[in-house]
This record gives C-alpha cells, structure tokens and sequence, in this order.
C-alpha cells in the first residue's frame, strides 16, 4: 500500500507542478485575474484528483499495466512503481466526450436546441456577413439554415430560414471537404469521391458549364470522371478541386489567371492545372480572393491568379496566369499553406512559419504594414529589431531567427486564414493560439497570445466576417478532466465505498469526496461519529429525490429539480450549514413560482429563513393576491401566519380600493 501512495502522490505532484508551470508561463500574456483563476483551479483540481483516486484505488486495487484501461505511470526517471497483480473488476463502456470546441461561439447557432447541437458532428459557418451555416449529424445528414443569399443553402428556393433544412440529396454521404466562395457558392467532397456545388453561379465557380443559380446540389461530374475528390477550395468567384492522385483542377471567374490556364477567359466546367504542375504531386490547395496556392508532396509551393499585393510571394506584384514556384521558400519543406483576402501564410515541417501578401491590417504578423512580395519568418521578432526583415534565404534568417524561434516558443503545428478575412491564427505545439491582423476592427501587428484552445475559435470572436476558415469537426476522444470523472463515477456501485439508504433505495457515493465537498461529511467521518465506520447509512429525515439531488450536487455543482422539491433540498442545506446550495434552492424556486405554490413556497422561505426568497414570494402574492387567495394552499396555511401575511399586505396597501 505504502508503493502505491508513494506513486499516485509523485505523479499526481508531477502533473500539478506542470500544469502550474504551464499557467505560471502565460502570466505576462494573460489578464491577471484570469490567470489567478486559472491557478486556483490547477491547484483544486490537483488536490481533489490525488483524494479521490488514493480513496478509490486503496479499496479496489485497481492493476497498474501498459493497458490505456489501467494506471499508468508518466515518463520520468524515477524508479517505476511496483507492479499490482490483483485483477481489476470488470470496465463498463468507455464513455466518449466531445472535443473543446463550441460551436455556439458563432451567434447563428444558438438558433439551435441543446439536442440539436449536441448531434452535430460538422459543421460550417458562411457568407458575407456570416448569415449561413450548414451542418452534417451523426447520422450523416445535412443540414443548412440563414440568410440565403444567391441560393447558397441549396434547399430549392431562395428563402432564408431560422429553422434548419435538411438537404435530403446529400443524406448519407460522409463530408471530406467543404469550402465557400463570396457569392457565396459552396463546394462539398465526399468519402466516395463525389463533388457536389450550389449558390452562386455568376461565373460558371460552379463547373456545371452554365451561369445560372444553383438552387439545389448539383454533381460536378464533367472531365472528373473516374476522379475521386479528396479536397475542395474557394475563392471568391472561382474554385478549386485536388483528387486522389494529386491532380489539380480549376473553373470559374478568370479575370487575373486564378484559375491557372494560361489566360484570363472564364472558365464553365473544371479543368486541370498543368504547366509547372504536369507531372507533380499536390497535396494541399488554398484560395485568396483571386489567387491560388498549391503545395506538393516535396514541400514545393506553386501559386497563381491575381499578385498586385504580393500574395503569390514570388517577388514581384505581377499576375501569374500560370503556376509559379515560390523559389524563396527553396530548401524549406511546407506542410500547410493558408490563404487569406490576399495574404498567404505557411507551415514548413519544423514548425516554422512564413507569410507575403497584403499587410494592412498586420496580417502578416511583421510587427508593421509593410506588404511583403517575398515569404518572411515571422514569429521570431525578438532576435531582431522592430522593422528588420531580412530576405528568407539570407544566412541570418536560417540561423539567427530559427535559434530564437525554439528559444522564445515551441513549434507551430497550424495555421489558419480564410479568403474573406484579413485575420491569422496560428496553434502551437503545447497548445497555445495567436492571432494577428484585423481583429475586431483593431490592426494587431505582431502575433498575439490568446485564451484559446484552437484557431477556430479566434475566427468565431475575433474575425470579420466571423465565419469559418475550414469545416469544423467535432472530434471525440476517451480523456476524461477531473470533474467530468467525479460527474460519471456518481452513484456508481464499481468505485463507491458508501452508500445511503434513503427510502429504500440506494445512493453509492465516495468517502473522499464528501468529505472533500462538504463540513457536514468531514466532521462525520474525521470525528469518529458512528456512521463513520457503516458501509450502509439510513437516512430518513429527508425524500430519496431530495438527498439524491443533494449528493449529486457534490460531484456536479448543479441542482435540477422542480420547485415543490427544491423545498426539501433548501431545508437540507440549511441543516447542513450548505450556503451555496441554499442560494441555488431559493434560485430554482423563483423560476418556479405560481400561483398554486406561492404560499407554500412563501411559508417554506418562513420556516427555513431565506429572508430573499421570503421577500420575493410575498411580493408575489401581493400582487396576485386574489389569485392566490383562492387556492387550497393559502387556506390550509397555518393560522399564526395567515395573520402575519394579512396584517403585512395590509400595511403595504394591499387592500386598499
């Protein structure tokens, strides 16, 4: 037992310490404030995990193996703990929880109900004004609600909708790929390889060969034959399409080359790129407002259409009507490429990241507003001074600002920009997210350190319009966070070491968090009450919903009952000395007060001295007192205060003609 103290105390001491290291380092980014918060809850949550998790294996003498279902120890150099060979008892399933990501930070969807949103498993937020969204369920249904503009939902119809439509055409089909242009016109890829468009249709960016609207899906089937659609792009009034072997294929407005044939004559139904890409590989695409990038399985960037912001990062201002390679990226292996209004930003594969283009807004991250025709290394600002950008192959930007990179930060794993936005965000290897360019209105220069947990986010808060730069995935994985454990493992018969009987039922509970939790507990069993040494504790001053509710608040924080219970529960927090819970009984029983129970609720506020709740109940009743004189309740009250409440109504008026 000794061993296995020793190990839980020095990993969980492990992870406390990290975690606060981690808090302590975003001190001179972050609001003081919510950093102090931050630290009270890896300090809380620290201490709560090494109680509870000592309660539960001292008891059950859970096995320590290589098993991800077993305690695992973390890489360290200490000794490894002693190996436990009792069997742990049988797993029920593993529960899965969604990733941090909210889809209800984009105002459209708190359209949507809790059961709905919960059923989204992608989802996309566009248009000019980010008026539109379209998401896909668990069951592989579309969905799409908004604005409408240019019939860009599909539904058939131009009228826009608060309710959303399913698009019965798509149903079934697993979404790889979707992508927005300004008209706006929508591009979406399948699993199985299927390219479908609708919406705008001005300049034929829908490749069905005509300019007429497309109310509905369409399937774009004309030279992809046998091609099987793995990617999908966007510009304004042109699109891109990358398929299975890397080829890549381009239709729509032409006006400055964007859609890479050599002329500037639009183009009706897709069409592959060639030239400098004939017999290459490209393994990812982007789109500008007019421009095109594409990247290829050797690192090589290859970019066209409009460059009189320097967006193609060839180092001049020239239209390309063809693909041109950035040959001041040579040497360096891209793995992503993002484009913005006419900036363009990349992530090389160490972590390294470049940006040229337009810059008035800082969306570069230069620290100015200088445009740039030519990739700079951005990110490294403190090895040089404000202002000095040397050329990406000079000697000094290989050494000197890749040595400060790795000094000053970690590695960046994602970028992130979008053809309608002047925004960037970038994510780093442990975690942390910046921004820069126009963010709310203001021109952030110099990559900012955010709260964030991803890059989606800074474009739902911070980007104008606030759409979507990619189409949002809500990814599932098994971790669990220290509340969301206490959460699953209450009144849970495989871990508890307690239980209540209350009304012939039985509540499993864990010693450790009730005393954790709460005064009451602690005192029982620290103090050799008794109770402190039953396996079963009866309980029957109190309703088996009521005591339930109040050990569930234990473990949640939260308190879902209807307001005739909530009277209970506010008798049991006041015996148990419980003042938060208190106020959250007296909560529950303003929101649900009537006219039948506002003279119980009124006498329970009485009886169990909640002097707000009293106050607000009678205040109620004065002013629907003849309702409220006509129920059973105010009859069957006790005589003492019915005389009370009349003498007090009387002297505020309440009788008076």
């Amino acid at each position: 037992m000794g061993a296995r103290v020793a190990f839980l105390r020095r990993n969980c001491s492990h992870y406390l310490g990290k975690e606060y290291g981690k808090a302590d380092e975003r001190w001179l980014h972050s609001d003081p404030t919510i950093v102090s918060l931050e630290l009270l809850t890896v300090v809380l949550d620290g201490i709560l995990a090494l109680v509870l998790v000592y309660a539960i294996v001292k008891d059950k003498h859970y096995s320590v193996s290589g098993d991800s279902g077993g305690l695992t120890a973390p890489a360290s150099p200490s000794p490894v703990p002693p190996v436990l060979t009792p069997t742990p008892p049988p797993r029920r399933a593993r529960v899965r929880y969604p990733a941090m990501v909210d889809v209800g930070k984009w105002p459209l969807f708190t359209l949507l109900g809790a059961q709905e949103v919960s059923s989204i498993r992608q989802a996309c937020v566009f248009g000019t004004s980010a008026n539109e969204a379209i998401y896909i369920t668990q069951d592989d249904e579309v969905f799409v609600f908004g604005l409408n503009c240019s019939n860009c939902l599909g539904t058939g119809d131009s009228q826009s909708t608060m309710v959303p439509k399913k698009l019965d055409f798509l149903r079934g089909k697993k979404v790889v790929s979707l992508s927005y242009g300004s008209g706006p016109h929508v591009l979406l890829a399948t699993e199985g390889g299927e390219l479908f468009a609708w919406g705008h249709n001005g300049y034929s960016q829908l490749g069905n060969g005509t300019t007429n609207q497309g109310v509905s899906p369409i399937l774009v089937s004309t030279n992809l034959q046998n091609k099987k659609i793995t990617q999908v792009a966007c510009g304004s009034h042109h699109s891109l399409a990358l398929t299975h072997d890397g080829e890549v294929f381009a239709w729509g407005y032409n006006n400055c080359g964007q859609v890479g044939s050599g002329a500037t004559a639009n183009q009706p139904t897709p069409r592959r790129v060639t030239n400098c890409l004939q017999g290459k590989v490209v393994m990812g695409i982007a789109c500008g407002q007019t421009s095109s990038m594409a990247v290829l399985d050797n690192g090589e960037v290859f970019g066209w259409g409009y460059n009189g912001n320097g967006q193609l990062g060839v180092g001049n201002n020239g239209n390309q009507l063809t693909p041109c390679r950035l040959a001041a990226l040579q040497g360096l292996c891209v793995l992503q490429i993002a484009s913005g209004y006419a900036h363009s930003l990349a992530l090389t594969d160490e972590g390294l990241l470049y940006a040229w283009g337009a810059n008035t807004y800082g969306q570069l991250g230069t620290g100015n507003k200088s445009n740039q025709l030519s990739p700079v290394h951005i990110m490294a600002e403190k090895e040089r001074g404000e202002g000095e950008w040397p050329a990406v192959g000079s000697k000094r930007t290989r050494e000197n600002t890749e040595e400060a990179w790795h000094r000053e930060t970690d590695r960046i794993v994602e970028i992130a920009a979008c053809h309608s936005t002047h925004t960037s965000a970038c994510k780093t290897q442990s975690g942390q997210v910046y921004m820069w360019g126009q963010c709310r209105g203001q021109s952030i220069v110099l990559p900012h350190l955010t709260h964030f947990s991803c890059t989606d986010d800074v474009f739902a808060c911070f980007a104008t319009p606030s759409v979507m730069w990619r189409l949002l995935s809500m990814e599932y994985d098994d971790f669990l966070t220290v509340a969301q454990s206490l959460r699953k493992e209450f009144d849970s018969p495989e871990t508890a070491d307690l239980k209540f009987s209350v009304d012939g039922k039985y509540i499993h509970v864990h010693k450790a968090v009730l005393k954790i939790r709460c005064e009451h507990f602690r005192s029982m069993f620290q103090s050799h009450w008794t109770e402190d040494t039953k396996e079963v504790i009866e309980i029957d001053q109190f309703s088996y919903p009521v005591y339930r509710s109040f050990l569930e608040f234990l473990y949640t924080d939260n308190v879902d009952l209807p307001p005739e219970d909530a009277i209970g529960l506010l008798d049991l927090a006041t015996s148990y000395c419980e003042n938060r819970l208190k106020r959250l009984c007296q909560h529950i029983i303003k929101r649900g007060i009537t006219v039948e129970n506002a003279f119980s609720l009124l006498s329970a506020a009485v009886r169990y001295d909640a002097e707000d709740l009293e106050e607000f109940c009678f205040k109620f009743c004065v002013n629907h007192l003849t309702e409220v004189t006509q129920t059973a309740a105010f009859w069957q009250i006790d005589g003492n205060m019915l005389k009370e409440f009349i003498c007090r109504a009387s002297r505020c008026g309440a009788f008076k003609n």
